[in-house]
């Protein structure tokens, strides 16, 4: 969300085009034989702001009742959704030409796919609880078998039924009461991310009544199974405040509101199921408050004040808090322990102390053991501590791979579960025996069409940004494609909130690798891939680190004969979207086409929008430009949605979703509306608009495909240059 400079110029660019303010009509025009793109009317707007001046011609497009829109995509304005319509009917017109690869694309990712594959088993209890899909379903079963047996399974719940005659279901989070006899999940029935939860009587099989309304999707079961929490969700799309109710239904109560709206908030409870525990924090600022297993009615104790830039999360270890935090400059985190009874950082005592360099991502808690997962250089390890301090670690000897830790389902065991995969090869599920340190493979991927991982090449490469920085670059390639320039590369990059980007496996990315693409990750700041500080130095005034690292990725990639300038599709999405509205504006020279998906570039105008659900929280990562000058122009300067000038752009797809609250459909629609008339180049800008979704695109397994399927279609009709043969 971000940028700056070339307003002036863009605006007079935009004033000097006088074109017509009209909008197509549903179904792309032609004109000699080439479809004519729409072209939105212009209703400036003149906004002062922090004694600057911006002028929008397409604020038009937000609709004013978005919050209702939201939860009932129906109720969007005639003439958004008349722009919408024509700018799909256009781009499906442009695209024609590739609706064949789209449909042999998809159905080489679809047959990459066990359409009849289950979860590896989580035991808990006398029960395992695992999921698993049907052939041809869309949507998964969540079931439940004896622990001890291969027979007698029992289906929880099917996805696939809940979603019958809806254009969108999601089930965002399921769980199952700590005595087994419930059984709740959270439905989104329209990608808005407003959630029911539903609560299911295991013994009867019936749903019971009065499912909870308005949540965010987080909930937990207290652990004695009597009650339930979850966490409101405001009109605005914000967690604000956490309550409970009887879990077969009853009187609901209040437990916490939070006050600061710039806060998200979610409930849990501890791996050791003495407490309920409240976690409230932005983006550098945390606190957690906790309830006792024995007191649940009672007002959630704080457990050490928060502090502006100070972090931390923490869990209970059966006789003590464990804390991971980055008290006392602490910047890639530590963790430490409390007494139960007196938790505050008074009593805080270094268990794992820091280690800059190291950054401590998470951890996870058994009777005896302390599993922590470290991420250094772009990549994982896991290590394993028990009680009396002796630690070991988990590792793998590849230059570019992903370790997860995934913990256990219950307290009193010695096995812990992770995940092992790299660019090449596919996932690896493992329990592995904290006494011991045996490791049992539970699960490999199976590829059912066939893959052999020798038939790749996994490489690490590090390019030198601008400050002498070294950023990582994972790329992953057939042995059989050369390194001499010819091959297309697609370039994917994140690079905000402190989330990394892991060099995992991707069956669909196969769509392009094996066609002779190489695929390339960019670890640039933003993310933790480098540590905590890696994060640190690329957001609110230094935000620009994430711009410059991404383009000094591609100018090395091109250095080392890998790319060549003009032949790159560069790839990202929600803020990675901003990364590439920015990056298109900066050196639009280097791509032959871009991907912004649900990308957020209007940046100035939302972070300055206290209505919508995720500015405030998010004025510590890009600063707040209603109150700061300074990071106001800063932000303009790279906001995508302000700097767009007069420049040969590349081909460029934006994505967006009718219901998205993250990212709202106006955004990509009004950088499309700005970018076409300012390209001073033949290349089309395109945008697609699903109607009938959020954030994450379809809620189907095999929908989702289609939208992977056609991206990547975009990609390689943006280097062949498709558009010159419609």
């Amino acid at each position: 969300m971000n940028r700056r400079d070339l307003l002036a110029t863009a605006s007079a660019a935009l004033a000097a085009s006088a074109l017509p303010s009209t909008v197509q009509a549903s179904g792309a025009s032609m004109s000699q034989g080439r479809p004519v793109p729409p072209v939105a009317k212009k209703i400036p707007v003149t906004i002062e702001q922090l004694g600057r001046t911006r002028v929008d011609e397409y604020q038009w497009m937000k609709d004013d009742n978005w919050q209702a829109v939201l939860r009932d995509p129906s109720l969007i304005k005639a003439d958004v959704k008349e722009h919408l319509t024509a700018e799909n009917a256009y781009r499906e017109a442009m695209m024609a030409s590739t609706v064949p690869l789209q449909a042999t694309m998809f159905e080489e990712m679809k047959g990459r796919i066990k359409e009849d594959d289950s979860s590896v088993p989580a035991p808990d209890g006398p029960w395992a609880y695992y999921t698993r899909y049907r052939t041809g379903d869309q949507h998964p079963l969540f079931c439940r078998r004896p622990r001890d047996r291969e027979d007698g399974e029992v289906v929880l719940l099917d996805a696939n039924a809940l979603a019958a005659g809806k254009a969108y279901s999601e089930v965002s989070s399921a769980e199952h009461s700590p005595d087994h006899s419930l059984f709740a999940y959270a439905e989104d029935a329209q990608g808005s991310e407003v959630h029911q939860i539903y609560v299911k009587d295991l013994a009867t099989g019936e749903v019971l009544p009065d499912p909870i309304q308005s949540a965010n999707g987080n909930f937990t079961f207290s652990p004695d199974s009597q009650w339930v929490f979850w966490t409101n969700r405001n009109d605005n799309g914000r967690p604000d405040k956490i309550f409970r109710r009887p879990a077969r239904g009853g009187e609901t109560s209040l437990v916490y509101e939070e006050e600061d709206e710039g806060m998200f908030i979610g409930v849990g409870r501890t791996a050791d199921d003495r407490f309920v525990v409240i976690s409230i924090e932005n983006q550098e600022t945390s606190e957690v408050r906790y309830l006792p297993a024995d007191d649940l009615s009672g007002t959630p104790r704080v457990l050490e004040p928060r502090v502006t830039a100070r972090r931390y999360d923490a869990d209970h270890w059966g006789d003590r808090w464990v804390i991971r935090t980055n008290a006392d400059d602490a910047i890639d985190f530590k963790i430490v322990e409390a007494p139960t009874g007196a938790p505050a950082r008074a009593n805080w005592k270094d268990l794992v102390p820091h280690t800059p360099g190291r950054f401590i991502e998470g951890m996870a808690l058994v009777k005896d053991f302390l599993g922590r997962q470290e991420r250094a250089d772009a990549n994982t390890k896991i290590v394993i501590r028990d009680r009396a301090g002796a630690e070991h670690e988990i590792g793998v000897d590849e230059p570019a791979y992903a370790l997860s830790l995934g913990g256990a389902s219950e307290f009193d065991t010695t096995v812990m579960r992770y995940g092992y995969n790299s660019p090449s090869t596919p996932t690896s599920t493992y329990d592995y025996d904290l006494a011991t340190r045996e490791r049992t493979l539970r699960k490999v991927q199976e590829i059912p069409s066939g893959h052999n991982p020798e038939d790749y090449v996994v490489e690490r490469l590090n390019a030198a940004a601008a400050d002498g920085e070294l950023v990582p670059v994972t790329l992953v390639r057939r042995k059989s494609t050369p390194v001499d320039g010819s091959a297309p590369l697609l370039l994917y990059g994140y690079g905000s909130y402190g989330i990394p980007m892991p060099a995992s496996f991707s069956t669909n990315r196969l769509s392009l690798v094996d066609r002779g693409w190489i695929y390339a990750i960019a670890h640039i700041r933003g993310g933790s891939d480098k540590g905590w500080n890696w994060f640190l130095s690329a957001r609110r005034m230094t935000k620009k680190n994430t711009f410059t690292d991404f383009i000094a990725a591609a100018e090395h990639l091109i250095d080392r004969n890998y790319a060549r300038a003009g032949n790159i599709v560069a790839q990202g999405g929600s803020a990675g979207g901003l990364l590439i509205g920015a990056v298109t504006n900066m050196r639009p020279d280097l791509w032959a086409g871009v991907i912004g998906q649900v990308p957020f570039v209007d940046v100035i105008n939302t972070m300055s929008d206290t209505s919508l659900p995720l500015t405030p929280p998010e004025w510590p990562e890009w600063g707040n430009p209603i109150e700061d000058p300074a990071a106001y122009d800063y932000m303009f300067s790279y906001s995508p949605y302000d700097q767009v000038g007069p420049k040969a752009y590349p081909a460029v797809l934006a994505t967006g979703g009718l219901s998205d609250p993250r990212v709202t459909y106006w955004e990509p629609e009004k950088w499309v509306a700005r970018l076409r008339p300012a390209t001073t180049s033949d290349k089309p800008v395109l945008l697609k608009i699903n109607m009938e979704a959020g954030h994450g695109g379809a809620s189907g397994r095999f929908d989702y495909l289609k939208e992977v399927a056609h991206d990547y279609a975009f990609a390689i009709w943006a280097v062949e240059k498709g558009w010159e043969r419609v």
